[in-house]
């Protein structure tokens, strides 16, 4: 009896996540990229030691980069090389991507936000968002709604009974 051959996954393939980004703002249109990683970078993005909360992405020369994104060096891993753990990173898009970001960047006043860094097979991947900012009182509405769904639910629940 011949074995199957199955691939098991040893946990979440979700790297780091920016929460408050909802929050912060009004969140469009989500597009994936790729990471331009060091070496050093892969291996501390391994062990789980990033930080997206805070960053976004910025377009330059036709060019998109991740800034205010760290990653923490590890100890052993990067004894020989200088570690800058809040360096720019390239990200990798098709050109196409990048022209209709840079269109709705530069002509209709979105942000870009990255909202997510997962693992795709072997490579790292972020998410980014077509963002626009929330006002103070955009953010209480969301937070009436919410307060308001769970009063709802309790109601409906004791009506059940």
């Amino acid at each position: 009896m011949a074995k199957k051959n199955s691939k098991t996954k040893s946990g979440s393939s979700t790297i780091a996540l920016n929460k408050k980004a909802r929050h912060e703002f009004h969140l469009e249109g989500k597009m994936e990229a790729g990471l331009e990683l060091q070496g050093w970078e892969v291996k501390s993005l391994r062990a789980g030691k990033a930080n997206i909360a805070d960053s976004y992405v910025f377009l330059k020369n036709g060019e998109a980069f991740l800034l205010a994104a760290t990653i923490v060096p590890l100890d052993k891993a990067s004894t020989h090389v200088v570690c800058e753990p809040m360096r720019s990173r390239r990200l990798l898009l098709k050109r196409k991507e990048l022209e209709t970001l840079i269109g709705k960047v530069e002509r209709q006043g979105y942000t870009l936000v990255a909202t997510a860094m997962y693992w795709k097979q072997n490579w790292v991947k972020l998410e980014i968002a077509l963002a626009k900012g929330k006002k103070d009182h955009d953010k209480r509405a969301d937070i009436k709604d919410r307060e308001w769904q769970v009063q709802k639910e309790r109601t409906m629940k004791h009506k059940v009974r």
